[in-house]
């Protein structure tokens, strides 16, 4: 008897089970295997977990949508390397939760950002973007200078974060707070954005 699928492909809810099985087994085959390179799981030399003020640099970070129009991933081809330095390792992002890849670039990729540029020019671009770069299409972000953290937050995050297996100590979460007391939502940010990429800087 010769054999035809026609009989599944009539069977709507038989076909969609067979596809996700399909797809399902795929996906385990591609991926699990990830969880047992090394060069997926550990960290870059000096890596370490965020400080508290970058944590919630961080979560602005998140809250404001910017990985909606900057990634955080270097390809390794020359035409990125040249223009934002060595590109992007596994290694460097085993404490992101979640990850800030991204593959939106309205704006220019951030993953090396950090050091390239003071203090002072980061609040000014925040501020209005257009005192320094004329043709941004970026918005302003001034509520962030006016914006008080709250040093509650940080302990509930840190924790949450330990619970995923980031190595915050108990000391580490108890200081928390008095280390972003009295800081604002911008200090935060940019203290994020310097430390972006500063443990890989050779370029290409």
């Amino acid at each position: 008897m010769k054999f035809s699928h026609e009989w599944i492909e009539k069977n709507p809810w038989l076909l969609i089970g067979l596809v996700l099985l399909v797809i399902s087994f795929g996906g385990l085959v591609e991926i699990v295997p990830l969880f047992f390179q090394k060069s997926t799981t550990e960290q870059v030399a000096g890596l370490t977990p965020y400080s508290p003020l970058r944590l919630m640099g961080r979560d602005v970070y998140i809250r404001e949508g910017c990985y909606n129009c900057h990634s955080q991933m270097i390809r390794p081809f020359r035409a990125e390397t040249e223009r934002y330095g060595h590109y992007s390792v596994a290694g460097e992002f085993v404490y992101d939760r979640p990850f800030q890849w991204g593959s939106k670039r309205t704006g220019p990729d951030l993953a090396r950002v950090g050091g390239r540029y003071s203090d002072e020019w980061h609040r000014t671009h925040l501020n209005n973007p257009r005192d320094l770069v004329p043709e941004s299409n970026m918005p302003g972000y001034p509520w962030l200078a006016a914006t008080k953290l709250d040093p509650a937050d940080v302990t509930a995050r840190m924790r949450a974060l330990k619970r995923l297996s980031v190595p915050y100590s108990e000391q580490e979460i108890a200081a928390a707070p008095q280390a972003i007391a009295n800081k604002s939502e911008e200090d935060a940010l940019v203290a994020y954005l310097q430390g972006l990429g500063t443990l890989i800087k050779t370029r290409n």
